[in-house]
């Protein structure tokens, strides 16, 4: 590409902040829209591989194939990379051991750097930052709550090497939208500029779907399914006796607030407010209640239980406080006068969004179902701010303040949904719960003790979550119940259809059931820098995924490849 075809594609694409062009792979960032802008006579760019989506996974995926030489474009539907970290709002999800082993190298080096902006460049009391496992919102959810924008920054540096060197095209603010295949055999992807309307073509021999909702499957033909499997289809335990392939688990839309003692930030009073503040969620087995209540399902018997909720941290109840549950900000790990308050995230039970299904909908019906969720969560707010009971001390808390600022957004939302469900690839393996569920392997062996999961001969990475399924879009309540310490089989990322595709997010060959656990961030991060590696070495190797896995020899010598960067395969005896 000359100096004078990369200005006008430059033009074209809307960019707002370009790198100087001396080479092949030029960064483009999309800040700004122009329509008048003129557009190329050949709006198409090339390179070895192609990564649709901005996800975790779609994250991990660039940096490893990278690293292994390849040139990459990758995708973004929104302005912030890093899909559930980022721009959905969620801090991690992790598992006990996840300080030491069961993620790879490069998930733990992202952890590191976290904390690192933290120490650099915040003001962090002397105890915090000498800790070495310094949480800055002390969540009880999760070993590292932090904020979004952070986690961001991280990525963005992460990337910057590549970006600099001219290996690396990130579009931000582009969406696939078309496919060209010859056979099974995928040619280039249609990506459209969600901010000034412009198309452009994009080149690779090989192509990793990291989208959030798996959107690259319908567009490539790749065979796929979605929702729930039958109990005569996957013999699982937990699985229904009918198949719904609309089922799928509740997405949130995420929020932020922090709370200003003696302060009124009552919002207006949201105009769906009467619907949600009497809404019951029609669910079986049944909901205890007002969605809007301190009452919920308990997931692992389905029992009623309560929460409780408290800004100010007064309330000594054993209850589990919902203010600390995914609080990305702990104030009193910051020297005094750096926050006002601490910051809590919300994505509670109150705010899952059960009322719309948004995998295979239009996009004005994604819409519809974002604003739902938007309302749902301003219905929430304004009911903590008015009517949640204070333990026999009144009700509400007008002291609570919607932070927009901290998601990046103007109405105070996540820049998109926090998705746990995916179109799933109809894989070469496909992952059930006898692989993964403890309660299986107790029936199967008759111990109680010392169980470990299926042992996977392709095994391309590590996991841990306990099984995890939030209630789904056609009345299914709440799925939890104990997983084991798992591996990530390379034939549940390959399709049995499309020769030069590979999954690298929640799309991987999973059933409803099995994605409970294989969803969470390290999975997703370990699936995506295995999934760039495989794109990385079938590249060199001048082959497809599917005869790196059928070739004894060629899937050693990849397994042995990602090891040596730092993927672990196996689990640690013990």
């Amino acid at each position: 590409m000359d100096r004078k075809k990369f200005i006008q594609l430059s033009a074209f694409l809307g960019a707002g902040l370009l790198l100087p062009y001396p080479g092949e792979f030029p960064y483009i960032f999309n800040k700004g829209s122009d329509k008048k802008r003129s557009i190329p006579n050949d709006s198409g760019l090339k390179a070895d591989l192609v990564i649709a989506g901005g996800s975790l996974g779609a994250c991990a995926a660039a940096m490893a194939s990278l690293r292994n030489g390849l040139s990459v474009i990758m995708t973004n539907e929104t302005d912030w990379i890093g899909g559930q970290l980022t721009s959905q709002g969620v801090p991690p999800d992790e598992h006990q051991w996840i300080e030491t082993h069961g993620s790879t190298r490069l998930y733990r080096e992202l952890r590191f750097r976290i904390r690192q902006y933290y120490r650099n460049n915040y003001s962090l009391t002397e105890t915090a930052k000498k800790n070495p496992y310094l949480n800055p919102g002390d969540g009880s959810v999760s070993r590292l709550c932090h904020e979004p924008r952070v986690a961001l920054s991280v990525l963005e540096d992460m990337l910057y090497r590549w970006i600099k060197s001219e290996k690396l095209i990130l579009l931000n603010n582009h969406k696939i939208t078309g496919a060209d295949l010859s056979g099974n055999n995928i040619r280039s992807l249609a990506a459209l500029n969600l901010l000034n309307g412009n198309q452009l073509t994009l080149y690779a021999p090989y192509f990793i779907d990291a989208t959030e909702l798996g959107e690259l499957l319908p567009l490539t033909g790749t065979t796929f399914v979605t929702g729930t499997e039958s109990r005569a289809d996957t013999s699982e335990l937990h699985a229904p006796e009918k198949a719904d392939p609309d089922n799928n688990q509740a997405f949130t839309l995420c929020f932020t607030l922090d709370y200003l003692h003696g302060e009124n930030h009552v919002i207006e009073k949201p105009h769906e407010y009467d619907f949600w503040h009497d809404y019951i969620p029609h669910l079986n087995p049944a909901w205890p209640g007002k969605l809007l209540s301190l009452k919920y399902s308990r997931p692992s018997d389905l029992l009623p239980a309560e929460l409780g909720f408290d800004p100010q941290k007064s309330d000594t109840s054993p209850l589990l406080n919902l203010w600390d549950y995914r609080r990305i900000i702990n104030k009193d790990n910051f020297a005094p006068g750096t926050f006002k308050s601490d910051i809590t995230l919300i994505n509670w039970p109150q705010n899952d969004y059960m009322n719309g299904n948004i995998i295979g909908v239009t996009d004005e019906e994604f819409k519809k179902q974002i604003d739902g969720a938007s309302q749902l969560n301003l219905s929430l707010l304004y009911w903590l701010q008015t009517e949640v009971p204070r333990h026999g001390k009144g009700y509400g808390w007008p002291g609570l303040r919607l932070r927009g600022d901290v998601m990046g957004s103007a109405d105070g939302m996540a820049k998109y949904p926090y998705i746990r469900e995916s179109r799933r690839i109809k894989p070469l393996f496909r992952i059930l719960e006898k692989h993964v569920g403890k309660e299986n392997k107790e029936l199967e062996t008759g111990k109680k003790d010392g169980l470990k999961s299926a042992f996977f001969y392709d095994s391309v990475g590590v996991g841990y979550y306990h099984i995890d399924l939030h209630p789904g879009s056609s009345g299914t309540n709440y799925i939890d119940f104990d997983s084991l310490p798992f591996q990530i089989p390379l034939g549940a990322l390959i399709p049995e259809s499309t020769s030069n595709l590979i999954a690298g997010c929640k799309n991987i060959g999973t059933t409803h059931i099995t994605n409970g656990c294989y969803r969470l961030h390290p999975v997703e991060w370990n699936i995506g820098e295995s999934a760039g590696s495989l794109a990385a070495f079938a590249f060199k190797k001048k082959t497809t995924p599917f005869k790196i896995r059928e070739n004894k020899d060629l899937l050693e010598e990849f397994q042995n490849s990602i090891r040596l960067q730092g993927i672990e395969t196996e689990w640690p005896e013990g």
